[in-house]
C-alpha cells in the first residue's frame, strides 16, 4: 500500500469516527445536557444571582453610647454614603442584634462611650461595624462606606491639628497637593460579577468538555442495548479515533462557546475589550487540551456516572488555583505545580487579559504557549491511555457480553 493509499484510509477512518461519535452524542441525552444546560444556563445563573452587581443603601443600625456631636457627625456622614442608608438606632447591641435577625438591618455601627474624648485627646477612637454575611456585596458595600468615612474624618481632624500648630499652614496649602483617583481598569464599577464571571466562564467551558470526554469514555463499556447505540468506534488506529472524537466535540461545543465568551458579556455587559477572534484563537488550545485531559480521565472512568464523583467536586478547587480569587504567586509551591498542568488556569489568565483590558494575541503569548505544551502532552498521555487502558478495557467487556450471550441461548 503506498502512502496515497494510506492517507486516504486514514482520512475515511477519520470520517467514519467522526460521523459515528456525531450521532452517539445526539443519542446520548447525558451529552447532550452537557453540551445545553452547562453552556447556556450555567453562566446566566451565576450573573443572575450577582445581578446587579452593587448594592446601594444596605440598611444599617447605630448603637450609640456616646452622644456627641462627633458621634453623630459620624453617623450623618455613613448615612450620605451610597453604599449605607442609616434607618435608626438602637438602644443597645441586643435590639441591634434583634433587628438583625428579623432582616430588619444588615449592618450594626456600635460606637462606644468616650469616642469623642479620644478624638479630643488626638487618640485612636474606634468604632466597630457588625454585618451580616449572607451576601458578601453587602458586606462589601458597608465596608467600603466605614472606610472611606472614617478616613474622610480623620483627614479633616488632621487637618485641623495642622492649623492649631502652624495657623498660617492652610494659607500655603489650598486643597489636595496629591489627588488620588482610583479607576479599575476593565471594571470601572468595580462589580463583583464583571470581575469574577469572565473567569468563571472559562471554567464552565473547561468543565464542560471535560465531562463530556469523561461520560462519552464511560458510555464505551456500558451495554449498548442499554443506551441505545453501539459507542464502541472499531476503527483500528488509536490515533485517528481521538482525532475524530476531539473533531466531533470540537464541532458540537462551537455554539455554545460562541455564547459563552460573546453573548454572555454581551447579556450582562461585562467588559468586553477584545474580539471574538482572537479569543476563539487563543480558547483552541485550551479545548484540544481539555479534551486531551478527558481522554486520560477515561481510563479511571467505568461507567458514566463515575466522572460526576471524579470531577465535579474538583470545581471549587479549580477556581481558586486559576488566580482569580487568591494571586498564584502567593500560593505555595504544590498548589502552584498543580495549577500549572491545569489547562483552566491558563486560559482564565489569557482570557480575562483579552477580555477585560484589550490585550492582544501576542501579549498573552506565554498562556498560550503553555496551552499548547498542555495540549500536545495531554494527547499524548490520553494515547496511550487508549491504547493500553481504555481499549483492552472494552474489548474485555464486550467479550464478556458476548460470552454471556451465549450462555443464555444455550449454544
Amino acid at each position: 500500500m503506498n502512502i496515497w493509499n494510506k492517507i486516504k484510509l486514514h482520512i475515511r477512518e477519520l470520517f467514519l469516527v467522526y460521523c459515528r461519535e456525531f450521532k452517539l452524542s445526539i443519542h446520548d441525552g447525558g451529552i447532550m445536557l452537557f453540551f445545553i444546560f452547562i453552556p447556556f444556563l450555567y453562566p446566566v445563573i451565576y450573573s443572575l444571582i450577582y445581578n446587579p452587581e452593587l448594592v446601594r443603601d444596605v440598611r444599617l443600625v447605630v448603637v450609640d453610647h456616646d452622644r456627641t456631636s462627633e458621634s453623630r457627625s459620624l453617623v450623618r456622614e455613613l448615612d450620605a454614603c451610597q453604599e449605607a442608608r442609616v434607618i435608626g438606632y438602637a438602644a443597645d447591641l441586643d435590639e441591634g442584634r434583634r433587628a438583625m435577625d428579623e432582616h430588619e438591618c444588615y449592618g450594626i455601627l456600635e460606637i462606644p462611650e468616650g469616642f469623642a474624648r479620644k478624638i479630643g485627646r488626638g487618640e485612636t477612637a474606634e468604632a466597630v461595624m457588625y454585618c451580616e454575611m449572607s451576601l458578601l456585596l453587602r458586606y462589601r458595600g458597608l465596608l467600603v462606606a466605614a472606610t472611606n468615612v472614617t478616613q474622610g474624618m480623620g483627614a479633616e481632624l488632621q487637618q485641623r491639628k495642622i492649623d492649631e500648630i502652624a495657623p498660617l499652614a492652610s494659607t500655603v496649602m489650598e486643597g489636595d497637593l496629591l489627588p488620588i483617583h482610583n479607576i479599575s481598569m476593565g471594571n470601572i464599577t468595580g462589580g463583583f460579577d464583571s470581575f469574577i464571571l469572565p473567569a468563571v466562564i472559562v471554567l464552565i467551558l473547561h468543565q464542560c468538555l471535560i465531562l463530556v470526554s469523561g461520560m462519552a469514555g464511560g458510555a464505551k463499556v456500558e451495554n449498548r442495548l442499554l443506551i441505545g447505540y453501539d459507542s464502541f468506534n472499531s476503527a483500528p488506529s488509536v490515533a485517528m479515533t481521538m482525532l475524530g472524537q476531539t473533531l466531533c466535540f470540537m464541532t458540537m461545543i462551537l455554539l455554545p462557546m460562541i455564547f459563552l465568551i460573546h453573548y454572555v458579556p454581551l447579556i450582562f455587559r461585562f467588559p468586553m475589550e477584545s474580539d471574538i477572534f482572537h479569543e476563539f484563537v487563543f480558547l483552541t488550545p485550551m479545548v484540544i487540551a481539555c479534551l486531551g485531559l478527558g481522554f486520560v480521565v477515561q481510563g479511571f472512568v467505568w461507567e458514566r456516572e463515575s466522572i460526576f464523583v471524579l470531577w465535579v467536586v474538583t470545581s471549587v478547587v479549580f477556581l481558586f488555583l486559576s488566580g482569580i480569587t487568591w494571586p498564584r504567586y502567593a500560593m505555595a509551591w504544590p498548589w502552584n505545580w498543580l495549577s500549572d498542568i491545569i489547562p483552566a488556569t491558563w486560559g482564565v489568565e489569557g482570557f480575562v487579559r483579552m477580555n477585560t483590558n484589550g490585550a492582544s494575541l501576542s501579549q498573552v503569548r506565554q498562556p498560550y504557549i503553555n496551552l499548547w505544551i498542555l495540549a500536545g502532552a495531554y494527547m499524548l498521555v490520553g494515547f496511550f491511555v487508549q491504547k493500553y487502558i481504555v481499549r483492552p478495557r472494552i474489548m474485555a467487556s464486550r467479550h464478556g457480553v458476548d460470552l454471556a450471550r451465549v450462555a443464555e441461548s444455550g449454544e
